[in-house]
């Protein structure tokens, strides 16, 4: 048996290991350096560190356009102070060429006092595209100057622009006409300078970046991921907890709960595992139990039957430590069981279901017990019939057991089942005179095999009953009571109403 059940446990336990492995391989197929977090961190750390550059570059483009003109124009502006104190003297063919060829212009001149020189000319000025006055607020604001950088890079190259500023010694302007070819080639090589450089800073930056945040994040992350990973092929492996690095920021929280996480995790298996095996050999035992329990109970039928007075007197004590028995291998095996079924409900007569609950139990045959079916005949309670009654029987059942430890034959044994409806929901009340409830047995009431009511039981009944009736959305409680007895208290909620189907089913009748 136990070498089968071990082979058994390997080949269940085989295809879930090859599953596993096969999903980790899977996982680890996709983690490429593009696909993981180092890549998507390199590739973020270079865009955001060119989209910086860029937001710089754009400004910086525009400035360099007016510092450009400004050059010819100071140059320009030179040439004119030494034209201005020689009046009499005209500049030569030959030095205005040179003027023009050093500031890349057309023509040059001079307003100042209202009088308008011209200082250099080559030849006839083409007509202008594009006025600038470098000294005007208007054209000098940031937008201003980005707009007509572009302006230039996209739409310059051939165009004749009239460029005047004010003198920076004297009062008057100064005025430069000239092709826009030579600035907007300068504006381009001074972006591509840019842009190479901004590359180059983007890649150098990134990388360092890059180092410092894979030091600090990206590997501490990599390494749990690994470990998470190790300890779910063997989480019963020790070895395979995590070894926290004894960081002090939240990286070495995360170690320190997960590594907390996985014994806890590695704890409940444990603890899981042993009552497993406790409750496989415990279901073992109990079903040979109730094999060798079923012939001692035909046995005991049989020596009820004899007519020796000793054996009529003892027999019905051996019959009911017997049915005891069988009780209580029955209850474990329903406890054994994974889960309840889901509650198929529907609408009872709760009157007739305690009726044949009296006649189970023979009740109403059992003249020292008074049974009072206290439930209105016309009250209906929405809830498993089957369900139901498992759970008022187990009731019931207790109270009867209860009430036969009193020996006083003037000693009034009675059990009332009442019953209420409220607006959506059903009270029932379960009420015996008993002994009542020990205090100690009243905190683990519903728990198994810790809140047994009287010595030799096992407290399964009671949990079985509190899970059907959480499985309804109800609660059962017992209630305190002035008198001596018990009374265990269950709320049972109506079914919630679907009310597109309801107006429909209004609708339709």
């Amino acid at each position: 048996m136990d070498k089968n059940e071990n082979i058994t446990g390997l080949e269940t336990k085989a295809p879930l290991e090859a599953t596993r492995n096969k999903n980790d391989r899977a996982a680890a197929s996709r983690l490429t350096f593009f696909t993981g977090l180092s890549g998507k961190l390199l590739f973020l750390t270079v865009l955001f560190v060119m989209i910086a550059e860029v937001m710089i570059f754009v400004p910086s483009v525009a400035n360099f356009r007016v510092t450009w003109l400004k050059e010819r124009l100071h140059t320009a502006e030179a040439v004119s102070l030494v034209f201005d104190e020689k009046q009499a003297i005209d500049l030569s063919q030959e030095i205005q060429d040179d003027l023009l060829r050093a500031t890349q212009a057309e023509a040059i001149a001079l307003r100042s006092s209202g009088v308008a020189r011209l200082i250099a000319s080559d030849t006839m000025p083409s007509e202008v595209a594009r006025h600038i006055i470098l000294n005007d607020n208007s054209m000098t604001g940031p937008v201003r100057l980005i707009l007509d950088a572009f302006d230039t890079l996209i739409y310059g190259g051939n165009r004749t622009i009239r460029v005047v500023t004010s003198l920076m010694y004297g009062d008057g302007n100064i005025e430069v006409v000239m092709r826009d070819g030579p600035l907007r080639d300068a504006m381009l090589i001074y972006a591509r300078n840019v842009f190479f450089l901004s590359l180059a800073i983007s890649l150098f930056t990134a990388f360092f970046v890059f180092l410092a945040i894979r030091w600090l994040l990206i590997r501490p992350i990599q390494n749990m991921t690994t470990n998470m990973m190790d300890f779910s092929r063997d989480p019963e492996d020790a070895s395979r907890i995590i070894r926290p690095s004894k960081r002090n920021d939240e990286i070495g929280i995360a170690e320190d709960q997960l590594a907390g996480m996985q014994g806890e995790l590695q704890s409940t298996l444990q603890s899981q595992k042993h009552l497993a095996n406790l409750g496989l050999a415990v279901s073992k035992i109990n079903h040979d139990l109730r094999n060798i329990l079923a012939s001692a109970q035909l046995f005991s039928d049989r020596l009820v039957s004899l007519p020796d007075p000793t054996v009529q007197r003892l027999a019905p004590k051996l019959v009911r430590t017997i049915d005891r028995a069988v009780s209580y291998t029955q209850s474990v095996l329903s406890y054994g069981k994974a889960v309840e079924a889901s509650p198929e409900r529907r609408l009872i007569n709760l009157q007739k279901l305690i009726d044949d609950l009296a006649e189970l139990l023979a009740l109403d045959r059992q003249g020292e017990v008074d049974f009072i079916n206290n439930v209105p005949d016309d009250l209906e309670v929405d809830a498993d019939a089957e369900q139901l009654f498992r759970v008022l029987h187990n009731l019931a059942r207790n109270a009867l057991q209860a009430m036969e430890q009193n020996r006083d034959r003037a000693h009034v044994s009675r059990l009332t089942i009442a019953a209420d409806r409220g607006e959506s929901s059903v009270s029932i009340a379960v009420t015996d005179t008993g002994p009542g409830i020990p205090e100690r047995a009243r905190e683990n009431l519903f728990e198994a095999f810790s809140g047994s009511t009287r010595a030799g039981g096992t407290g399964l009944g009671l949990a079985i009953a509190a899970e059907i009736i959480h499985a309804h959305g109800g609660k059962i409680t017992l209630e305190e009571t002035q008198t001596s007895g018990s009374t265990f208290k269950i709320w049972l909620p109506d079914q919630p109403v679907d009310l597109n189907a309801a107006r429909a089913l209004k609708t339709a009748s």
